[in-house]
């Protein structure tokens, strides 16, 4: 059987509307934020299961959404540790892509991140075999699903890519 992994991005945090790459810091909802947990949750009322990172902003949008069925943080779902960038502007981060292979002084790589993807996506297929699983995580996350299961384009190319939010991505695992 297939799995269909739902993924959808943790609601907006103050640090998204101030620019301040939050990495493995915990992240706050704004206002905004916490409208868009309960939509997130209107529209993912069929799931079976949700997993998030352990992060607050992914645990609390997880909070926020009214779902009911049973939610497992799992650490493999952080965004990346953007080490001694956690918590600084956007700005200073430079082009994503240079972190790719190589990891962001005190903290990881893309590809450290992808492998921990990888990891979480075998115990998904293990053990939610022909469920609809919805996972809250990060834009690492996104690219590291996009590059395993969804076309299989390049970590370089989708980390440097314009964000753009939609309600969800779908992949079958």
């Amino acid at each position: 059987m297939t799995t269909k992994l739902i993924y959808e991005t943790h609601s907006t945090t103050l640090d998204n509307e101030n620019g301040i790459s939050t990495g493995w810091l915990p992240g706050e909802l704004s206002e905004r934020g916490r409208q868009e947990s309960v939509e997130l949750g209107e529209r993912r009322r069929g799931v079976d299961v949700v997993f998030s990172s352990d992060l607050r902003r992914a645990v609390q949008t997880v909070e926020l959404s009214g779902l009911t069925v049973p939610h497992l943080q799992d650490w493999r779902l952080r965004e990346c540790n953007y080490g001694e960038l956690n918590g600084a502007p956007v700005s200073e981060r430079g082009r994503k892509s240079r972190y790719v292979d190589t990891p962001y002084p005190g903290g990881q790589s893309y590809a450290d991140v992808v492998e921990l993807t990888r990891s979480f996506l075998d115990d998904v297929k293990r053990w939610y075999d022909g469920r609809v699983v919805l996972v809250v995580a990060h834009s690492a996350n996104r690219w590291a699903l996009d590059h395993l299961v969804g076309g299989g384009a390049p970590m370089a190319e989708l980390v440097d890519a314009p964000f753009n939010w939609q309600p969800g991505w779908d992949y079958g695992v």
